[in-house]
């Protein structure tokens, strides 16, 4: 029998694990469980309550994107474009006090562009980007994509997040600040999308060292769509640390599922075995073909599958292991799936209905590969 998402916010409160790794599709209802889970953490105060930013029980990823920035793009002249950051006695402490300025700056060159320059003000209000295009010229004030500023956005959260495991390893009296000594809960909502699989393992392996190496009883949750970044976190929280004492018992692994009466499914993934991902996949494709509601993300699935397979048995690139029935039909294959495949900033494009005729080589393109490679998605 399923559950609403606030009962299962409720059983990831319950939990006395120190992380909780959960994996599911887009769309299924990561965020939505966020919300519920800060709501039942700590409800919104009432207009007769002040809400105190040191008594914070939990702060979550998803949060800083919403509430504490957005773009100021110069309407009238289109030429003064700024992120805004709204101030508070965090972003405060994080920038004026610790002076994270420019490890900020650099974990956000290291995933996007060193010749992209973001310049904070005098406060830390607000931000400008610029382009150096080398021989001293450069293209200033621009708009940076969606993609571009989720990194920026994380770089700033990542930054505030090691400050906080630091201070509350010190002991109470110690610590430079007590604003975080009612912090319970770390919620990560699927942080930095965008990445390439190379930057999206480093930045898997960097959050997974962090959280072992945190020393009090702040909890973790973490929820994502993506099978790369779940695998990598799923090995990590799965080895013990003798370093910092963290031991595998400590985490705990969950795949949230929406089920057909519209409810929710928080499925333990076993420590024996880490998650089939290739299987689960190839299990939805079925699905979706059986049904007829292909749509657009199912590309994806199919492409991680084959980069999985490609790297399993030796092959140097995936599109090798597509069918070549005539002559350059496997690159055709090969760029309907990038093109389809390819990463979107909008939730809405990444659920769109695709064209009836990908319809048809999404179904051929499975058969494909389930027959010449041997998959059976009901056995894991």
């Amino acid at each position: 029998m399923g559950q609403s998402l606030t009962e299962i916010a409720q059983q990831l409160k319950d939990s006395d694990k120190k992380i909780q790794l959960i994996y599911a599709f887009n769309g299924v209802g990561k965020t939505r469980l966020s919300r519920e889970f800060k709501e039942l953490i700590a409800p919104k105060p009432t207009e007769e309550e002040e809400q105190e930013e040191s008594g914070v029980k939990v702060l979550y990823y998803n949060a800083f994107t919403e509430d504490l920035f957005y773009w100021d793009n110069d309407l009238d002249s289109d030429s003064d474009r700024k992120l805004i950051i709204r101030p508070n006695s965090f972003t405060n402490w994080v920038l004026a006090e610790q002076g994270q300025e420019y490890y900020i700056i650099s974990n956000f060159q290291h995933y996007t562009s060193h010749s992209l320059i973001p310049r904070f003000n005098s406060d830390y209000s607000e931000v400008e980007f610029s382009i150096n295009r080398g021989n001293d010229e450069s293209i200033e004030n621009i708009k940076i994509s969606k993609g571009e500023e989720s990194n920026f956005i994380w770089s700033v959260f990542y930054s505030f997040l090691e400050l906080i495991v630091e201070t509350l390893n010190e002991e109470k009296d110690e610590r430079q600040t007590n604003q975080f000594d009612d912090l319970e809960y770390i919620f990560i909502d699927d942080p930095v999308s965008s990445l390439d699989d190379n930057h999206l393992i480093e930045l898997a392996v960097n959050i997974a060292e962090l959280i072992k190496s945190s020393e009090s009883d702040l909890k973790f949750i973490i929820t994502t769509h993506n099978p790369l970044f779940y695998n990598i976190l799923f090995n990590e929280f799965n080895n013990a640390d003798p370093r910092t004492g963290y031991k595998r018992k400590h985490s705990k692994r969950h795949r949230l599922e929406k089920l057909d009466d519209g409810t929710y499914s928080l499925v333990n993934q076993t420590d024996d075995s880490p998650f089939s991902y290739h299987l689960y996949l190839l299990n939805e494709l079925d699905n979706a073909i059986e049904s007829g509601d292909i749509q657009k993300y199912h590309f994806n699935f199919l492409r991680n599958i084959l980069e999985k397979t490609s790297t399993f048995l030796g092959y140097q690139k995936w599109k090798d292991l597509l069918p070549e029935q005539t002559e350059g039909s496997r690159e055709a294959y090969f760029n309907r799936i990038v093109n389809l495949a390819s990463h979107s900033n909008h939730s809405g494009e990444e659920i769109s209905v695709i064209e009836d005729n990908d319809k048809k080589v999404l179904r051929f393109l499975v058969k494909e590969v389930k027959s010449n490679y041997g998959f059976n998605p009901n056995n894991n």
